[in-house]
Formats: C-alpha cells, structure tokens, sequence
C-alpha cells in the first residue's frame, strides 16, 4: 500500500511531498499509534501529515521574531480565556474543540484551514479566508468578537496554523487523513432519554450534571458543553454529526472511539438539545431564522425545533450569555459582483 507522506525534520526544514512505502519508521509508528486507539488507517493516497511541535520550533531555522509570532499563536491557542471579557464570552479555549494543541487527527487539526483556504464556505455563502475562518470561530464557538483582521494577536494564530501545515502544499489533492470530526453513520433513531443517561454515565464527572463543565482559578479544565458559558447557537458544534463525530473520536477524554455509533449519536442528541445563547444571526424570530439558515446549517442542529422530553421551543430567546451585542460588525456577507 502506498501513501503519500509530508514530512517535517525538525530542524524545520520543509520536504517534499512524496510517495513512501506504508512501513516508513516514523509514519508508521504514528499511524499505529492512532490505531491502537481505534482510528482506522489512511486509505490509500490519503494525505498522512504529522505537524510540528513546539519542540521543533526551537530548532527550526527560521527568523527569531517568527518564532515570537508562532509561540505567542501557541499561547492564544490553548490559553483563549486571557482575552476573556474582550474578544471570549464564555469558558472556551481554542484547545477545547481542538484537541492536541489543534494537533491532532479526528479533532478538526487545524493545519487543513492554513493550506485549504481561501475557500468557498457554505455557511456564510462566499470565500473565506484563514483571517475570516478564525474570527467565526470567535463569533461562533467562543461566543465572542472577532480580532480584528491585520491585529498581531490575528497574525500570530495564523502563524501558528500555518507552522503546523508545514510541509504540506497549498491546496492538497489528496483527501486528508484525519480532518474535521468525522461522524459514524447516523442511527435510524435517537434517544433524549438514552443520551441523557449516558451523559450523566460517561460526562458529568468532568463536565457537570447540569452542563457548566469545571473551572478552578479562574481557569477552564473541562468546558461547558451548553449554557451561558458554552459555544452559541451558530456554533458548529451544535451540528448533531459534527457532536456525534467529536464525542465518538474524542471522548470520554483518553478513551476515544470507546463509545458506540449509537451511544456517541444520543448523547449529541441530548447535548445539543440543550439551550446556549443566541446565533448572532439571529433575525428576532427563531423559526424565521432556523429557515433562513436551515440548508447551510441549521437543518442539522435542534435550533428551532421543539424538545421532546418539555416541549420548549429551542433558541426562542434573546440570551447572549455573558456578551454584551448579539452580532459583530465582522459577521458581514461578501460579494464580488
């Protein structure tokens, strides 16, 4: 079997993407490491891309004011809350969803967005660019504002995805191993009932009964998965195949891939039949706005739709959580016409 591996050596020199046999050293161990923990191995000519750590960086022989730009990305990147109150409304850090410090396969690496983008997004209707992928996840899943586009902490998470794509070429042809949260096939039916149980089994313990997740000091250990303090109803997460897909390839954290299809699809189900504040897009009327976005996004979320287990509308209010203004000014369509 042949694949194609992108290969980084840590003196940061950039390789080639070449074709190697399946049992090169390095890429192996790495792909029996995944494995091992229940991952399935790339197909053939999928794209195995193994970033660089931090480690790497201090060897790497690029400019030292680089290296500033790519360790202070880093610190955003798994430290979000010290812009809390500015730019974070909640008690997420971009390592909440990312996991691995944005590393790691089958947790949305978030190297992919450095050398797929600019791209076309269904979810706002026109091109984005690295900038713009970052400031929706702001708006979106920290509940937040947007950094301003050129800022230097901007240029310094961008930096830092791009020092994780390094390596790799601009707009790969090959599928690659290990993008996004792939979800398992969807279940026939669901279960609230089922999924609040497992929740309570598998989850509470570090994310709370009642979903507020944990924080000591000041500092985030397990994020809230809903409520105030958890990611907006304009979130990907919300999106019950992209919950299915991280909690069946991430959790119980350190036991991934240990629950069932089934298992991970029910608690999603319950999980995000929970309330959260408001989709900055909101238009004042949640059906109205459950439509307007429906086939981009909310077709796949319980925004909108009543919940079986009282009744309640879900998304029918006007709770932003801890954020001041419903929409940033940065959430704006483009066009080129």
């Amino acid at each position: 079997m042949m694949r194609t591996l992108l290969t980084v050596t840590l003196s940061g020199c950039v390789m080639l993407p070449v074709t190697v046999a399946a049992n090169d050293d390095k890429t192996q161990a790495y792909i029996d490491q995944l494995t091992s923990m229940g991952f399935p191995a790339p197909k053939d000519n999928q794209l195995v891309h193994i970033p660089p750590t931090m480690a790497d960086l201090e060897e790497a022989d690029i400019h030292p004011e680089l290296k500033k730009v790519i360790r202070r990305g880093y610190d955003l990147f798994t430290n979000t809350q010290q812009l809390r109150g500015k730019n974070v409304f909640n008690n997420m850090n971009c390592s909440s969803c990312h996991l691995g410090e944005g590393r790691m396969p089958f947790s949305a690496p978030i190297w992919p967005a450095a050398v797929t983008l600019p791209g076309y997004r269904g979810k706002n209707g026109h091109v984005n660019n690295l900038e713009e992928r970052i400031a929706g996840c702001f708006t979106y899943s920290m509940n937040g504002k947007p950094l301003e586009y050129g800022s230097d902490n901007m240029l310094a998470l961008s930096a830092y995805h791009q020092w994780l794509a390094t390596g790799v070429e601009m707009y790969p042809k090959q599928p690659i191993y290990g993008r996004g949260f792939p979800a398992p096939e969807r279940p026939a039916e669901l279960s609230y009932v089922n999924g609040e149980k497992l929740y309570q089994e598998n989850c509470a313990v570090c994310h709370a009964e009642d979903g507020t997740g944990l924080r000591i000091d000041g500092h985030t250990v397990f994020p809230a998965p809903w409520g105030d303090m958890s990611n907006n109803w304009g979130a990907g997460i919300v999106r019950l195949h992209t919950a299915a897909g991280f909690i069946k390839n991430n959790m119980p954290l350190g036991q991934p891939n240990s629950l069932t299809d089934q298992e991970a699809w029910d608690i999603a189900f319950y999980m995000d039949s929970q309330e959260r504040p408001q989709d900055p897009r909101y238009t004042g009327d949640v059906k109205e706005t459950a439509e307007k976005f429906g086939p981009t996004f909310h077709k796949h979320s319980m925004y909108g739709q009543v919940r079986e287990s009282d009744g309640k509308l879900l998304g029918d209010h006007d709770n932003t959580g801890d954020k001041p203004f419903l929409k940033p000014d940065t959430v704006r369509s483009r066009t080129f016409d």
